[in-house]
């Protein structure tokens, strides 16, 4: 399956270089998989297109504060490390930027000296292990020098930390925010859980797939970088109470998606569950977690767009994506949402 299938042209200008103010103001383009069809709505109207019954599962990941900016002790060289997952004892998988100055025995000093790190092993594409040494509580020291790890793409310093934060944000781990979550506010929750939607959640870490792109011509050679997954006793029990009663299971983001579909595949069916997936998800895929889900608008070429393909098929995935660039929608982290659901708009 060639990457050239899920290319399309976007401009430079519908990339989103900052948050609304208001995180329901964005634009929602509602996709039915089935016959391709689209509407466009106002992201606070989502409500309208879920049912009484219907289940809408959230990553409550928390992103880290984890680009780290250090100098190399021997040559004072500027070092960018970007912490991805902790491997051991405080021992971190980052990215560095540049890495052909950091080999093993390297050791990169943050903050004048109140965090260092020492290269213990190099991995592939820019990726190397440090073992950090501090004094006092590694995440406060984190909070203090760190700076949030926004996209490449993003441009604009980012004024409020916490627009890089869903509302539901809990346990820390991530190397980049489950974007589609940021649309929500605590009242459109509410709202949504008065109308008899329930509201659940599991975890997973975003680790370097987000950052890794597809670097090979045919898509069935790319290797999914592993990333660590949670779901509790009570959302698996809730899943499955979902299922039985007939109401719809929607996703909210592709790790959330990942994640049910994991388990799914794993279990037969939803259960307390943690581990690590590299899952890739692309065309040919068959469902057996969610009925429907919320995304944002992703890269050209990229393993996210193959995901909805796989939802929705590639045509009407494409077509949509050529109505959002000709209707101005806004791409990528901090842009408009897209609603991948099959059902007419309740009253």
């Amino acid at each position: 399956m060639d990457i050239t299938m899920f290319d399309f042209n976007l401009p430079d200008e519908l990339i989103a270089q900052t948050p609304l103010l208001d995180r329901t103001a964005s634009r929602l383009m509602v996709l039915n998989p089935m016959t391709g069809e689209v509407k466009h709505e106002t992201f606070k109207h989502i409500i309208d297109y879920f049912q009484p019954g219907d289940c809408l599962v959230l990553n409550d990941t928390r992103v880290l504060p984890a680009r780290l900016l250090g100098e190399k002790e021997e040559t004072q060289a500027k070092i960018e490390v970007l912490l991805l997952k902790e491997v051991g004892n405080d021992t971190w998988e980052t990215l560095v930027k540049p890495a052909k100055r950091v080999k093993k025995g390297t050791v990169v000093s943050f903050g004048d000296g109140r965090l260092k790190a020492t290269c213990v092993d190099e991995t592939d594409q820019g990726g190397r292990v440090f073992q950090f040494q501090y004094e006092g509580i590694f995440y406060e020291i984190l909070d203090a020098l760190g700076e949030m790890p926004l996209p490449p793409y993003i441009k604009e310093q980012l004024e409020e930390r916490d627009r890089y934060q869903t509302v539901f944000a809990k346990h820390e781990g991530s190397a980049a925010a489950p974007t589609a979550g940021l649309h929500f506010t605590e009242e459109l929750l509410e709202a949504i859980k008065q109308k008899g939607v329930h509201v659940t959640f599991i975890t997973l870490h975003v680790g370097l797939g987000t950052f890794r792109p597809v670097s090979v011509d045919n898509i069935l050679e790319h290797d999914m970088h592993a990333e660590y997954y949670e779901m509790t006793r009570e959302t698996a029990e809730l899943l499955r109470s979902v299922k039985a009663n007939g109401g719809r299971i929607i996703s909210v983001g592709t790790t959330s998606t990942r994640t049910l579909e994991t388990i799914a595949q794993k279990h037969g069916d939803f259960t307390k569950a943690s581990g690590w997936t590299d899952i890739f998800i692309y065309p040919g895929y068959e469902f057996k977690a969610i009925d429907g889900m919320l995304t944002n608008f992703h890269l050209p070429k990229s393993t996210l767009i193959m995901l909805i393909s796989a939802l929705a098929g590639r045509e009407h995935v494409l077509a949509a994506y050529q109505k959002a660039v000709e209707e101005k929608y806004r791409f990528f982290s901090f842009g408009d949402a897209m609603l991948i659901l099959e059902g007419e708009k309740q009253s």
